[in-house]
């Protein structure tokens, strides 16, 4: 039987149905338990199961990454249930557009905490383990709000900035240290369930011609990263269809 020190965990925080999902399985079928994390925890038995079901293991957990106490909770338990953390993944969505004369306060906070705050939450308590450690990979899931403000999305562009900001913060810091920190620009729509039903035209437009990023695609980025070799580590790495305009 592994003892604790011998299992790897890879921390997915938003592991959705879509992106989060796949990265979760990638570093699973690669011998990682997937410690898996959404506000409601019923909602990963799926994914928990698919990764069992694949031969992986799997834990999924219930947390509010905006609240401080829980996060710090949620990794206490990851690293003395689970095992030490080896792979950080930040993949929280927070995208509501919304015009700028109609934006209410309440929202626009929302979106900051879901986007940035529960970022730096959970990447400060993962962080003072890796650190620790000598080791490590922290992954931050942008988007092309990371880069530039569109109209009508003011919140979701503040909020994204500003996590690339502070992944940019945390690599300089703390890859001295051999912790590994980047941050993934996705730009441009993914194939989802979001997508194809809110967006149906544009989805029939794109999917034939490989207009929509495919998450399993996304995830083979994510272990790729994990795996350089410190001496010629990623920060930034932007990924985007080939029929995306940028």
């Amino acid at each position: 039987m592994p003892t604790r020190e011998d299992v790897k965990a890879a921390l997915v925080i938003g592991a959705g149905d879509a992106t989060g999902g796949a990265i979760a399985r990638r570093f699973a079928r690669e011998g990682y338990a997937a410690c898996v994390v959404r506000r409601n925890a019923d909602k990963l038995a799926p994914l928990v199961a698919a990764i069992e079901a694949e031969g992986g293991r799997a834990r999924g957990f219930g947390c509010d990454a905006r609240k401080e106490e829980e996060v710090i909770g949620l990794v206490e338990a990851v690293e003395r249930d689970v095992g030490p953390i080896e792979v950080f993944v930040f993949n929280v969505g927070a995208n509501v557009p919304s015009s700028i004369l109609e934006e209410t306060a309440r929202k626009y906070f929302k979106i900051w905490e879901m986007a940035c705050f529960a970022g730096f939450l959970t990447g400060r308590e993962v962080a003072k383990r890796m650190a620790a450690r000598g080791a490590g990979t922290m992954i931050f899931t942008g988007a092309t709000a990371s880069l530039r403000g569109s109209a009508r999305y003011a919140a979701f562009a503040g909020a994204k900035h500003a996590l690339r900001a502070l992944a940019q913060s945390m690599a300089r810091e703390l890859g001295p240290r051999g912790v590994h920190v980047a941050h993934v620009v996705i730009d441009g729509a993914i194939d989802t369930a979001f997508i194809r039903e809110t967006f149906p035209e544009r989805y029939a437009e794109k999917k034939p011609v490989g207009g929509l990023l495919d998450p399993e695609h996304i995830a083979e980025n994510y272990w790729n990263l994990h795996r350089q070799p410190r001496d010629a580590w990623t920060h930034e790495l932007d990924l985007r269809p080939y029929a995306e305009t940028w």
